[in-house]
C-alpha cells in the first residue's frame, strides 16, 4: 500500500449518502489503512487544514494525504475551497481530487485551472461509483507518488 497509510484522507462532502458510498467504496476496494476524515463543508475543511476551532490540535489532525472534494457544498463551495487551499503555501502540494455530480465542462476546466489534480464525475450507479473509487484509489495510492505533506 501507500507510503502514506498513516495519513488521512479528507472527504470534504455534505451529502451523508455520497459519504457513505465513498466510505464503502474506499474499504471495499482493498488493503487501504489510511484513516478517513470528513468536513461536512468548506469552512470546515478550511479550519481542519488550518488548525481552527475544533481542530486547533495538530498533532490530532494531520495533514491530509490528499483531499476529496466535492463542489457543491453548503456556504462556501468547492471552487472556493480549491482556491484557498492551492493559494496556501503550505498546503498547495496536497493533491485534490474533485469528485461531483457536476459534468458541466466549465466546472471541469474551472476546476483544473484552479489547480485540481484530477476531476471525477460521480458515477450514479453504485457498482460503477465503486469501479471509479477503486481506479482512483489505485492510481493515487499504488502507482502515483504522492507528496510528503508530513511535514507541514
Amino acid at each position: 500500500m501507500s507510503q502514506k497509510s498513516n495519513q488521512p484522507i479528507l472527504i470534504v462532502e455534505d451529502s451523508d449518502d455520497d459519504y457513505e458510498a465513498t466510505y464503502r467504496a474506499l474499504k471495499k476496494s482493498g488493503n487501504f489503512n489510511n484513516p478517513i476524515v470528513r468536513c461536512e463543508d468548506g469552512e470546515e475543511a478550511l479550519d481542519y487544514l488550518t488548525h481552527q476551532g475544533q481542530y486547533a490540535d495538530r498533532q490530532d489532525k494531520p495533514v491530509p494525504a490528499l483531499i476529496l472534494l466535492d463542489l457543491n457544498l453548503p456556504g462556501r463551495n468547492g471552487k472556493s475551497v480549491l482556491t484557498e487551499i492551492k493559494s496556501h503555501e503550505a498546503f498547495n502540494k496536497v493533491p485534490i481530487i474533485v469528485l461531483t455530480t457536476s459534468s458541466d465542462n466549465r466546472d471541469v476546466e474551472e476546476c483544473y485551472t484552479l489547480g485540481a489534480n484530477t476531476f471525477i464525475v460521480k458515477p450514479v450507479n453504485m457498482d460503477n461509483f465503486t469501479q471509479a473509487i477503486s481506479s482512483f484509489k489505485e492510481y493515487w495510492f499504488e502507482v502515483a507518488r504522492l507528496p510528503n505533506t508530513e511535514d507541514i
